[in-house]
């Protein structure tokens, strides 16, 4: 899931966050009206967009301990291809982790990653359409996570009693939702007009805002998350940002992130930016341009998440 084409699992979406027509988290949806996503095409960038972004996990997930100790149970739920279910196994090493997403190729990728990282005994995979098939985990979750995936399923309201519904008395329920744009260039590139990035958030914004429309069972809903969070029976609702800071010169890693998330808004808002724009995303893509971001030194990655936690009460 992933709304925002400067994003992907580790996801982006919802007004003000930079929303990627591509996913953050993988599901199984097909939205119609130019907001398809193809979540097994997606993985390779799901999966660099959510290792770029483990410093900024790792910082979520320390927090997280603080609040959670020693989960017996913890469900990764649009876990996608499995990084941050990972780094739950990592940093919580007592724990069983279950990746839970629509997509079976995804899924077999998160397999795969916790067999090679060692935590293959430790991780189990759920396939399904969220949120019914929570229904199906042996156990209720001592820590439920839904890093950028909720914004994908029509009903939030109703997905998050639904998450709710399968914790144990006294669990944590964790959604990473909202935060700020991701932004790579320097507001004046030296070519064409100033604010690219700015007028791409722009067409993000109402990208997003048609991809929950086409949803299944779409409801507007005010994204007040710790009221949505105390009407699904949670108390103790907290929040808290936190930052990805990879100052310029970036590295090769965050440079292949960088065209590609371009490249990926290129692609989908081509027809929609005026001739100027379009050339200067065609100069900023081009890998013999020196102006371009594979070979200029001033690109960076710069965002932050938001993540919202509220804890089921014992009785």
């Amino acid at each position: 899931m992933a709304h925002h084409p400067h994003e992907s699992h580790g996801d982006q979406h919802a007004p003000g966050q930079g929303h990627t027509p591509g996913p953050a988290h993988g599901h199984g949806h097909g939205h119609g009206d130019g907001t398809d996503i193809d979540w097994a095409e997606m993985a390779p960038h799901l999966e660099a967009q959510a290792e770029l972004f483990t410093p900024l996990y790792e910082r979520a997930l320390s927090w997280l301990g603080k609040e959670v100790t020693e989960p017996g149970l913890i469900v990764d739920v649009g876990s996608g291809p499995g990084v941050v279910s990972c780094l739950f196994a990592e940093t919580f090493s007592g724990a069983r982790v279950t990746a839970v997403d629509g997509s079976a190729p995804l899924l077999e990728r998160a397999q795969q990653r916790a067999d090679r990282l060692g935590y293959g005994d430790r991780l189990d995979t759920l396939a399904g359409e969220l949120p019914d098939v929570l229904t199906e985990l042996d156990y209720p979750a001592d820590l439920l996570w839904a890093g950028r995936s909720l914004h994908h399923l029509g009903d939030q309201r109703a997905a998050l009693a639904a998450f709710a519904e399968r914790l144990a008395p006294g669990g944590t329920l964790a959604i990473m939702e909202g935060g700020l744009p991701a932004r790579f260039l320097p507001r004046d590139l030296g070519f064409g007009r100033p604010g690219l990035e700015a007028r791409l958030d722009a067409l993000q914004e109402e990208w997003f805002a048609r991809m929950r429309a086409d949803l299944p069972g779409s409801v507007e809903e005010t994204e007040d998350w710790a009221a949505l969070l105390g009407a699904a029976g949670l108390r103790h609702a907290r929040t808290r940002s936190f930052l990805l800071d990879l100052p310029a010169p970036a590295s090769d890693r965050a440079r292949a992130y960088i065209a590609a998330s371009l490249s990926r808004l290129r692609d989908v808002f081509g027809d929609t930016l005026g001739a100027d724009d379009r050339a200067v995303l065609d100069r900023l893509l081009d890998p013999r341009d020196e102006a371009g971001v594979h070979r200029r030194k001033d690109v960076f990655v710069l965002a932050a998440h938001t993540v919202h936690t509220a804890v089921k009460p014992v009785q």
